[in-house]
């Protein structure tokens, strides 16, 4: 069965779903519905021609704190203005509004939580900035893989700001307090106005051609989209990606993302922080020397130790080589080595006793006199066997003979001639003559017959067949 979501649970789920995918974001659009509360707070609608979305921007958001002198600034940003936006805001202004998306839940409806909110002149900044971030991504300027780590604990440091601004005294001020002591190099430019991309980069090019620094540090107070805006210049963005040196920026405050901020190796949230990021509390260094002062005590009890462990194993091992020890050993083996060589000849014996006494009574059995009468019936046995078996072999012989005999007597090619044939040998051919049409006038003849040869000679050849007065040999 699916999950059943309780109405509570389901808005908690959306809610979280919408705030991580969604931490921080600019919306523009135009003011309806504006309420105004006793609380302070501004509840409102942003507005274009397909969609409306619910907008709460809180007191403690609106800034507007007042200054010593008159006038009042926005803490966030740090600019200062003769009265917040939040007190003339009204239907139908054109603004944009930066912060966060959230679920309220009592309705179950989505609304942004305003952190910033500029009228829409700034927004235009803002769409110049969208543009050009769009552009510099599509040439790989913000790709993680080419950015490169920050040197620890750098002793030689540049710094490119402002020289007498509220920054560059806080990031010394921080950097004092904080690592086992660096030089810092400012390289003065100017950080807000149409004169200040450029002085950026003529600065960056210095810090580059000393060849001193391990590091680029480039920070600015918080100010507006527009007192920013020099961050925001194709030139800055070459100059910190074509860097040989690691460049970390500090720009404006937390909120405040700039496209400096995108290229650079590391982005800090405010030049406070870039300090932080640079070296790290000294208190943190004292208790890392601490802790490692406690670990080459481990270290070290650990060697002894081991060390220790090790010459008892070599002692034990000198012990064992001592000569006198060896004598003893020796001494030992050779008893224990007579021990065993008495044993073994006691059993020796023993098992040589009892294999001669089985062997007499083996041999009794064999040779006794039952033994050997019983040997005597067999073998008398055996002698008239034998006989039987001689006879009859040499009867069964004598008779294979005879009919061998009368065989090879019917074999015989002579025998026919003491009956008065004869055997004729046509000696032109060497073969014997068995039709007279092989024989020709003039052929020499062997005849054998029972007693001797006769040689004869042919004087006529046979005739056709049809009378008898041809004359033959």
């Amino acid at each position: 069965m699916p999950h059943v979501f309780e109405v509570s649970e389901l808005t908690r789920s959306v809610r979280d779903v919408i705030e991580s995918e969604f931490p921080f974001v600019w919306v523009c659009g135009q003011v309806v519905n504006l309420s105004r509360p006793g609380s302070g707070h501004l509840y409102f609608s942003l507005r274009d021609a397909e969609a409306s979305l619910a907008v709460v921007w809180f007191r403690g958001a609106q800034g507007g704190k007042a200054l010593a002198g008159g006038g009042r600034y926005d803490p966030l940003t740090g600019e200062v203005y003769e009265k917040s936006l939040a007190e003339g805001l009204a239907d139908g202004m054109e603004v944009m509004v930066a912060g966060r998306l959230t679920v309220y839940a009592p309705r179950g409806s989505y609304q942004l939580v305003a952190e910033l909110v500029q009228e829409v002149g700034e927004g235009r900044l803002w769409q110049e900035f969208e543009a050009l971030k769009k552009d510099l991504a599509a040439k790989g300027y913000f790709e993680q893989g080419r950015k490169r780590p920050l040197p620890r604990h750098p002793t030689k440091v540049a710094v490119i700001t402002a020289p007498t601004g509220a920054a560059v005294r806080d990031f010394i001020r921080i950097g004092r307090e904080r690592g086992h002591g660096a030089a810092v190099r400012v390289y003065p430019t100017l950080v807000q106005g149409e004169a200040a991309p450029m002085g950026i980069v003529r600065a960056m090019l210095r810090a580059v051609a000393d060849d001193w620094a391990e590091v680029v540090v480039l920070i600015r107070g918080g100010g507006s989209l527009e007192d920013l805006w020099a961050f925001n210049t194709v030139e800055v963005a070459k100059a910190i990606f074509a860097s040989p040196l690691p460049v970390l920026t500090g720009v404006g405050h937390e909120v405040d993302v700039t496209i400096a901020d995108m290229v650079a190796d590391v982005r800090a949230a405010t030049p406070s922080h870039a300090a932080q990021l640079l070296w790290p509390e000294r208190v943190q260094l004292a208790q890392r020397l601490d802790d490692l002062e406690m670990a080459m005590r481990r270290g070290a009890a650990r060697l002894l130790a081991q060390r220790g462990r090790e010459l008892a194993v070599l002692a034990r091992g000198l012990a064992w080589l001592s000569p006198a020890n060896r004598l003893q050993r020796l001494e030992e083996r050779f008893a224990a080595a007579g021990e065993r060589l008495l044993r073994a000849g006691e059993a020796w014996l023993g098992a040589l006793g009892g294999r001669a006494e089985r062997l007499g009574e083996r041999l009794a059995r064999r040779f006794g006199p039952q033994s050997l009468e019983a040997r005597g019936q067999e073998l008398s046995r055996r002698a008239d066997a034998l006989e039987a078996a001689m006879k009859l072999y040499a009867a069964d012989r004598d008779h294979r003979l005879e009919l061998a005999g009368a065989r090879l007597a019917g074999l015989d090619p002579t025998a026919p001639l003491a009956r008065g044939y004869s055997l004729t040998t046509l000696l032109r051919t060497g073969k014997f003559l068995r039709r007279e049409g092989d024989a020709r006038p003039g052929d020499k003849l062997d005849i054998m017959v029972y007693e001797g040869r006769v040689r004869a000679t042919v004087e006529a050849a046979p005739d056709d067949g049809t009378g008898d007065d041809g004359e033959r040999a």
